[in-house]
């Protein structure tokens, strides 16, 4: 499986700092997004992708990630190198259009917007945010992380502890994504239920 991923950091439109509102959002008012994959479903060109794009959402990015037509009669040998071409045609080709549908999707639900295309098993992620997250580690923890870093899979603590999210998220998908619906069901039950307070905003009983 190839993706690569290019993490150069890309302000589309008016170059905005607070993805739709002066200042920034704040996690409290951040706009729900509840709804994002059947917006991009009737926003996004039809043709674009060979099926529906796959739209995946966070607190700060959207990613929006499509399957792309295979080149026939590619050799077996060079069908790595095809799938990278024809990616990278897409991305230029679609560049316009996709920072105007970025603009929206911004104003609309408050969230960076990335890109990608895969073909088979070669996926490019066009760019993507890398947000920094601030941890307090035991001693027990932090050797967890030298450990990595001395054997060479980590270049530093960062990385290492990067690896472990990716290493847990590979191994606990399911629960994860099972995680997430039960979170987003209560979500649902929380905007249904009653309102607590009078008409006029004052608690009542």
């Amino acid at each position: 499986m190839t993706a690569t991923h290019e993490e150069v950091p890309q302000m589309t439109g008016r170059g905005r700092r607070g993805f739709g509102r002066p200042g920034g959002w704040q996690q409290a008012d951040l706009p729900p997004a509840d709804d994002a994959a059947a917006w991009f479903a009737g926003r996004l060109p039809d043709g674009w992708f060979t099926g529906p794009a796959t739209i995946t959402v966070d607190r700060e990015e959207i990613v929006v990630l499509g399957e792309l037509a295979a080149p026939e009669g590619t050799a077996e040998a060079t069908r790595e190198a095809a799938a990278l071409g024809r990616i990278g045609r897409f991305r230029d080709d679609t560049r316009e259009q996709r920072m105007q549908i970025a603009d929206e999707a911004e104003a609309r639900y408050g969230r960076k917007v990335a890109w990608g295309a895969s073909i088979g098993d070669t996926r490019v992620l066009f760019t993507h945010l890398a947000v920094p997250v601030m941890t307090r580690l035991r001693q027990d923890e932090r050797r967890v992380l030298d450990t990595l870093v001395d054997a060479g899979v980590a270049r530093s603590r960062a990385d290492a502890l990067a690896w472990c999210v990716r290493l847990v998220g590979e191994h606990t998908d399911e629960w994860l994504t099972g995680l997430r619906r039960a979170m987003q069901q209560v979500d649902e039950l929380r905007r249904e239920g009653p309102g607590l307070g009078g008409q006029d905003g004052t608690a009542t009983g």
